[in-house]
């Protein structure tokens, strides 16, 4: 068992764990792609996303005829466990496995377990990829690294969510998508949107078109990549109204990024602020405010104040 991160908010340099990023990136794929091969599909991919735990990611309930079957990372313990209703179980370490030993061992397991089940093992909303039954190049596997990401995700998750009951609309679950590495929570003004134009790497444009149906604000953490080689929250519009981009965001550190389209906040600057989730809940309410007031979003019915625990709200 690892020892366990000193902070709720603890560094993580993508240089020092790009390898082992790289690698789980592609381990969770494979186990989110087992979920979309199973569940219905539900509006705006939701049915694919992976949720947090107290040791790290699951798939939630997974239906196999009459039965369920479930599929857990567990960063703490460093293993992955398959799990179903009628009381069977599997573990698999994560620790000292390429992609595709991962790969054929989560296969195998399932199919001791009577699930039979093929997925499309090509990655997706990557460049380049290679096919998970090919990829022996990536096999790194750093546990404290992995612990400290998970960390980070248990700290953005409490404040991800206390952000989402400030919204009577409809809005995401605070979830995990695998295709892109994020933990993402999305607001919704409940009109339409233009059709997307797709063109995300190695994911079809129809699920693109589907996801973005609608006119959102969505926020999100991810570790960093590309045009952001370091770990940070992002937050963006669908479409992108006039005078978004130039809307004044909190706090100082944030800014638009032209690469992306989108607003972005250094981890470090939650890290090592003084109160770091006060300092993330205001990036998300400036940046949400940016995107609905230029959007003209009717807020007055789609906001609400904060949610209390035992708190009722108040509808008078």
């Amino acid at each position: 068992m690892s020892k366990p991160p000193p902070t709720p908010w603890p560094e993580l340099p993508t240089a020092g764990w790009r390898e082992t990023c790289v690698t789980l990136h592609l381990f969770t794929q494979v186990i989110g792609k087992i979920r979309l091969a199973r569940a219905p599909w539900l509006n705006h991919s939701w049915h694919v996303a992976l949720y947090l735990t107290t040791h790290g990611l699951t798939t939630s309930p997974i239906p196999d005829g009459v039965r369920t079957f479930q599929i857990d990372f567990d960063f703490i313990d460093h293993t992955l466990r398959i799990s179903t209703s009628d009381g069977a179980t599997r573990r698999l370490d994560l620790a000292g496995q390429s992609v595709a030993r991962f790969y054929t061992a989560v296969m195998a397991a399932l199919a001791e377990l009577g699930i039979h089940i093929a997925i499309d093992d090509m990655p997706n909303e990557l460049p380049d990829p290679m096919r998970f039954s090919d990829d022996n190049q990536h096999a790194s596997y750093d546990p404290s690294a992995v612990q400290r990401f998970f960390q980070i995700l248990v700290s953005v998750d409490r404040v991800f969510k206390q952000f989402r009951t400030g919204f009577l609309g409809k809005a995401s679950p605070v979830h995990f998508f695998w295709g892109s590495f994020d933990l993402a929570v999305t607001r919704f003004s409940g009109r339409r949107a233009p059709r997307h134009p797709g063109g995300v790497p190695h994911l079809s444009d129809a699920v693109v078109c589907e996801a973005y149906s609608h006119e959102v604000s969505s926020a999100g953490f991810w570790p960093g990549g590309g045009a952001i080689d370091y770990p940070a929250f992002y937050s963006y519009a669908y479409p992108e109204p006039a005078g978004f981009r130039s809307a004044p965001v909190r706090p100082g550190a944030a800014f638009f990024s032209e690469a992306l389209g989108e607003f972005i906040l250094p981890y470090d600057a939650v890290r090592t602020a003084a109160q770091p989730d006060q300092t993330l809940l205001e990036f998300l309410h400036s940046s949400y405010e940016a995107a609905a007031n230029a959007a003209k979003w009717d807020r007055e019915a789609l906001e609400c104040a904060p949610g209390q625990p035992g708190v009722v709200r108040d509808i008078q």
